[in-house]
């Protein structure tokens, strides 16, 4: 039995558009399971052989997924400053917090998600990298609501969020009212759609974007989705890897 799962932007206000998009591609592409996966661990669904599609973040994609997975299309989310299929990570403070730019809070508490993340680890550290210090006051949070949250109340000072997970908590969270942002990174290929390594592309491709297409209006607004972008896997390999957490 094949397995489906959108687990990188699935929060409880999005789960009926999330549940919607998926029909949408499971009858635009023939086959799948009637509903998606949410338990689980979500390398579990990864590296699955039975994957027929998940959502996984740019840098697992390059240090542990490429090879093992087919990579079918990357997302447009209509970020602004950045190519279609791109994304960027935003710096937030808190909004009495007089420090205007990420150099200004080089020595200052640094929130981020985990280490293997993309926007909450490897964007902002190669940022800082280019202007010539480290984030290295760490607060490890799990996740970029709680890294935003650990800001909002004091327990940091500084985070990097993705970009479309901010809009999402400027939308829902009350707690991003207490914020700013204060910078953005450079941008990277977004958040990229796989299938296990057995599986051909091209299908589950123009499956989703026919699917987005299909969509109404208000899931297509909800789940910010424009359009499917076909960004090669020598992209995201090209993205810079900064040191590990245990290493800055």
């Amino acid at each position: 039995m094949s397995l489906a799962s959108l687990p990188m932007y699935d929060r409880p206000e999005l789960r009926g558009a999330h549940d919607r998009y998926w029909r949408a591609i499971r009858a635009e592409l023939g086959e799948g399971p009637e509903y998606l996966t949410r338990a689980g661990d979500v390398w579990d669904h990864w590296l699955s052989p039975d994957l027929l599609l998940s959502q996984t973040c740019g840098y697992p994609f390059r240090a542990h997924l490429h090879g093992k997975v087919t990579l079918v299309g990357t997302p447009d989310h209509g970020i602004a400053g950045c190519p279609p299929g791109h994304y960027c990570s935003v710096f937030v403070a808190r909004a009495e917090d007089a420090r205007a730019s990420p150099e200004d809070f080089a020595e200052a508490r640094f929130a981020y998600n985990e280490a293997l993340s993309q926007s909450g680890w490897a964007a902002p550290q190669a940022l800082a990298r280019s202007e010539g210090f480290a984030f290295r006051n760490l607060v490890e949070t799990g996740g970029h609501a709680a890294s935003a949250r650990a800001v909002a109340e004091g327990r940091a000072d500084i985070a990097a969020l993705d970009a479309l997970s901010w809009r999402l908590m400027r939308r829902h969270d009350r707690f991003a009212a207490a914020l700013k942002e204060v910078g953005r990174t450079p941008p990277t290929p977004a958040l990229p759609y796989i299938t296990a390594r057995t599986r051909p592309a091209r299908p589950l491709f123009d499956a989703i974007e026919a699917a987005i297409e299909a969509l109404a209006p208000e899931d297509r607004a909800a789940l910010s989705l424009e359009g499917l972008v076909p960004i090669p896997a020598a992209d995201y390999i090209a993205v810079p890897t900064p040191p590990p957490p245990d290493e800055i």
